[in-house]
């Protein structure tokens, strides 16, 4: 059990998915320390979120938070707080801040989360990570400050925190906190499971025709639009590939994939002794949420339990590279280097923009075809600054864009 202390956190993108999520599992905690049952209290010290005004307010005003930003600055609210696309950075260089204590969750979707990530890691403050975005994007970078300033990135994707629990659990001394700097020893592979989404069994033609409805069915979690269709063209494991390399020090041929539909293996990691280690849960988002809150310690949780002997069978199967072709891009990427993975996550996000826009025509195939075509045509580049990756970034988007009026 830990000490009995006050742990701060800092929720950027508060009223998405993962962020009311992190606040309900606040509220569990803080319940759990009033019952004498965990020594630990949760101050939520700032929220940051897009263009929710109403949400925030909701949340501020429940948890006592003044310290506030929005991202849209057309959004009208009575709110006193930062506004701009650079508020949630703004906001987060602005606290009084303490590293032994304080915690960033970053949940904010997209490239917009790089930047307040790369804040708090230079103060030197732990960063829960929840989007994908800023490892993919610029994960050179990242870990390279994360390392300088001994801040750690503690996964809250269920994958990642799943190979995480099993890698600790590998190693007698616990102290396997990413970024890690080398591979960790007597591991041999990574296998990040995926549930294969609504589009497990369809044939090739069927998928590229696939209605926005028909994509955003996602057969076994609750995710924002944006990770669902990520989901259903198999872009979400790609970038968790690419996300993995960067957290666990992993080459691209020491990872892999495996589609698990029951999503009940959240991901697995093979030893050199032929040993495989597996992490075993239901699929609700509290549980990373709270081992990231709570590490190195485990808190009674409040999901539900897993009850192995409901479970009629586990099925594994490898993913169909033809089916769903924005897969092998993870791989290419990691070994490309530089701004690859900018580039990458760029299309592939203003591919999904155009895809989910009202009235869009756009075919749910086209999404992984201008993704690929934004990797072929960018000659990637070195990522020394952030300044290189928002390069990046608006090149793909300018690319795609392109190609959407052409088309």
């Amino acid at each position: 059990m830990p000490e009995r202390q006050t742990r701060r956190l800092i929720i950027l993108g508060s009223t998405g998915s993962i962020g009311a999520q992190t606040l309900d599992v606040v509220d569990h905690l803080n319940d759990l320390h009033a019952r004498a049952l965990w020594p630990v209290r949760y101050e939520v010290l700032a929220l940051a979120a897009g263009k929710n005004a109403d949400a925030l307010a909701k949340q501020a005003a429940r948890h006592n938070v003044t310290n506030l930003s929005l991202a849209d600055e057309a959004v009208e609210s009575g709110l006193k707080c930062a506004r701009g696309p650079g508020a949630a950075e703004s906001l987060l260089r602005g606290l009084d801040l303490d590293p032994a204590t304080d915690l960033v969750v970053s949940a904010i979707v997209g490239i917009a989360g790089l930047a307040p990530t790369l804040a708090a890691l230079e103060r030197g403050i732990d960063v829960a990570l929840a989007n994908k975005e800023p490892l993919v994007a610029a994960g050179e970078l990242v870990t390279r400050v994360a390392r300088a300033n001994n801040a750690a990135l503690l996964p809250i994707d269920s994958e990642h925190s799943a190979i995480w629990q099993c890698l600790v659990g590998a190693r007698p001394d616990h102290e396997l906190v990413p970024p890690l700097r080398s591979p960790p020893p007597g591991v041999r592979r990574l296998i990040l499971t995926a549930s294969g989404g609504p589009f497990r069994d369809w044939p090739a033609a069927r998928i590229a025709n696939a209605t926005r409805e028909q994509a955003l069915a996602h057969p076994t979690w609750d995710m924002g639009p944006k990770i669902t269709i990520d989901c259903a063209s198999l872009t979400n494991k790609a970038l968790e590939l690419i996300e993995a390399h960067w957290l666990f020090a992993m080459p691209a041929a020491q990872l892999d994939v495996l589609v698990h539909p029951q999503s009940i293996v959240h991901s697995m990691v093979e030893m050199d002794d032929a040993s495989t280690l597996a992490q075993l849960g239901t699929t609700d988002m509290g549980a990373p949420i709270q081992l990231a809150l709570t590490h190195p310690h485990r808190a009674p949780a409040a999901v539900p339990r897993l009850d192995l002997a409901s479970l009629a069978r586990l099925d594994f199967e490898a993913p169909d590279p033809e089916r769903f072709p924005a897969l092998a891009c993870a791989k290419r990427v990691i070994e490309r280097g530089g701004t690859s993975g900018a580039i990458f996550n760029a299309a592939n996000e203003a591919a999904v923009d155009a895809f989910l826009a009202d009235g869009s025509t756009l075919p749910f195939g086209a999404i992984a075809e201008l993704t690929i075509a934004a990797l072929d045509a960018i000659e990637p580049r070195a990522l020394r600054t952030i300044a290189d990756a928002l390069h990046a970034d608006a090149e793909a988007r300018e690319y795609v864009s392109r190609r959407l009026v052409e088309a």
